[in-house]
């Protein structure tokens, strides 16, 4: 069986809109795209290229799927370790509005993709990567079927913009597996699902 991952780029307010430039998603009128830019450096190369090495596929929501097709198929460096896997390993992109896909080892998955890929789930061995992808990743949380979080949480707070963990989020403890924090500040956690979440209470006993 497979393990699928989640990696996301959030900032302290628990926002995951447009991290990567001003135009990569301007839905509800966000005007903040772009805020991860500033803080990446070679602590962050170093974890995202860790990362890509560990992968043997890809599960993609649509809009990250043509952000993605846009950009990385035009990077031809062998040894460049985000592009040589994105480029060769088998992608599975979770829409109901795309026709097709062109990009190589690309497969797009049916109406259902939350079945689809627990299915996939089961058929697949090794690691199963998802990039940004919220709305897929929201979906496939609420069915518990990510195995594990690399979250990237970025020094700067928002106030606006669409979430991972929204009001929707199905209660989850997660037990922290590994971290680091780089040289601008972002702190990188490693979570793995660990069942519903525990209760007490500090109230002083009669």
């Amino acid at each position: 069986m497979a393990k699928v991952t989640l990696t996301q780029f959030l900032t302290v307010d628990g926002v995951v809109q447009a991290p990567g430039g001003p135009d990569e998603d301007r839905d509800g009128g966000f005007e903040h795209g772009g805020w991860l830019v500033p803080y990446a450096d070679e602590d962050m190369g170093r974890f995202v290229a860790e990362g890509f090495r560990a992968a043997d596929a890809f599960l993609l929501g649509r809009r990250t799927y043509e952000i993605f097709a846009a950009y990385w198929p035009r990077v031809t460096d062998p040894e460049n370790p985000v592009a040589s896997r994105l480029n060769a390993l088998p992608k599975y992109v979770a829409s109901r509005t795309l026709d097709g896909v062109g990009w190589h080892n690309s497969t797009l998955l049916g109406d259902d993709a939350v079945r689809e890929v627990a299915a996939l789930r089961q058929r697949l061995e090794g690691e199963v990567q998802i990039h940004g992808s919220g709305n897929l990743a929201r979906s496939l949380m609420a069915h518990g079927l990510i195995d594990e979080y690399r979250l990237l949480t970025y020094p700067v707070v928002l106030g606006g913009g669409k979430r991972l963990f929204d009001g929707g989020a199905v209660p989850t403890a997660l037990e922290r597996t590994g971290g680091r924090t780089t040289s601008t500040g972002v702190v990188i956690s490693t979570y793995r699902a660990a069942g519903s979440p525990r209760h007490g209470s500090f109230d002083l006993e009669e």
